[in-house]
């Protein structure tokens, strides 16, 4: 029997309306995460949510996600998160590639527990999977929208709802991050993990000094003056938000942006290495030393950087353009939702300072909807 779970009984989803400034919308949006993670914890508490999800999916087999654009990176970093903290395997695959080669990723992924991100609930492709998904023997789905009108409803086994953390404008930056910590969350549930759920409640407290000490010093780094492109680096985890990253310049300034894993970059890429390039770098705990050696390489090249790290060494300091500390005291992956902070500030600054409005981000909409009716997916099995 198909159960709904939601987060909220009411949507706080808005249409976008005029904003009288480029940005509005997507500065209160970015800001507003702490607030958002606090009502995120409240409302899963008031409702079970995890508990009642828990009695549905199991934590010792396979997980594969489903998605498309910035939900495809967070699918990316959550079962990253979830291979280390569940010890089973977990991946994530773009919608189309469920379609059109589903036995294919079934057989490589063995997965039978299926989570189907749209941020709209209204994704055509993630649509079509959920249909095609639905009946399926062995096969339980777990569908994650801001949407509580989604038709994710009709075809997952369960559907949580986050309504608060919807945003105004069409890029994501506050849904992201919530609904990264929903999984964390989930997570640290399935996994019993008490110290991984204690640090996560203390996120919200942190963030909200870390933007303080920090927001307006990245949003100044990155309307200082006009870089040609973009690159940002990762390892493991961090990869997927450098992918992230890159396409929130993309989207928010029309910037041409890449993202490689940060020692892949020594191995060609780093020819683009120039003044006139803004090289990103997100260092991870396991690389640190080694990924630091990369921004004494960069500054030889007289390539700006943007390093972010939880705690910098006297090196980072001299050598990177503008050093961002996180100075958390958490594990990493409860911090990731953080660390995809900076590129969302990043992204509204460079944007700005091009006179484009990132709140509307041109030749983009909210939500891909391809051969639809009254935004529902059109019908298309899968073999």
């Amino acid at each position: 029997m198909k159960k709904t779970t939601r987060g909220a009984e009411s949507s706080s989803r808005a249409h976008r309306p005029p904003t009288a400034r480029r940005g509005t919308s997507t500065r209160a949006e970015i800001l507003s995460q702490p607030q958002t993670w606090r009502e995120s914890a409240r409302q899963f508490a008031a409702h079970g949510t995890f508990a009642q999800l828990a009695r549905t999916f199991s934590a010792s087999a396979p997980w594969l996600f489903v998605a498309c654009g910035s939900s495809y990176y967070l699918s990316r970093v959550i079962a990253a998160q979830w291979t280390r903290l569940l010890r089973v395997g977990c991946t994530a695959v773009p919608a189309s590639e469920l379609l059109f080669a589903p036995e294919e990723t079934f057989a490589r992924t063995g997965a039978r527990q299926i989570a189907l991100l749209s941020r709209s609930g209204k994704t055509t492709e993630v649509l079509r999977v959920a249909e095609s998904l639905h009946g399926r023997a062995g096969i339980t789905t777990l569908g994650v929208t801001c949407s509580v009108d989604s038709a994710l409803a009709q075809w997952c086994t369960q559907l949580v709802t986050l309504p608060w953390a919807d945003e105004q404008s069409m890029v994501m930056t506050r849904s992201f991050t919530a609904i990264l910590l929903l999984f964390a969350g989930l997570g640290a549930h399935l996994a019993e993990d008490a110290s991984l759920a204690a640090a996560l409640g203390a996120l919200p407290e942190q963030a909200e000094a870390w933007l303080a000490a920090n927001a307006d010093r990245i949003r100044a780094f990155g309307a200082s003056r006009a870089f040609g492109a973009f690159v940002f680096l990762g390892q493991g985890a961090h990869y997927w938000l450098a992918q992230e990253a890159a396409l929130k310049l993309t989207e928010m300034s029309s910037s041409y942006a890449q993202a490689y894993h940060t020692l892949e970059f020594r191995h060609g890429p780093k020819s683009i290495a120039s003044p006139d390039t803004l090289i990103t770098l997100l260092l991870s705990d396991a690389a640190a030393a080694e990924e630091s050696l990369l921004v004494g390489e960069l500054r030889k090249l007289r390539a700006p950087t943007l390093v972010i790290a939880n705690r910098a060494t006297p090196s980072l300091q001299r050598e990177s353009s503008l050093l961002v500390e996180l100075r958390s005291p958490e594990p990493e992956f409860a911090r990731l939702a953080i660390t995809a902070i900076p590129a969302q500030l990043l992204g509204l600054a460079v944007g700005l300072r091009k006179r484009l409005n990132p709140d509307v981000p041109r030749n983009l909409t909210r939500a891909v909807v391809l051969n639809s009716l009254d935004g529902a997916a059109a019908p298309r099995s899968t073999p």
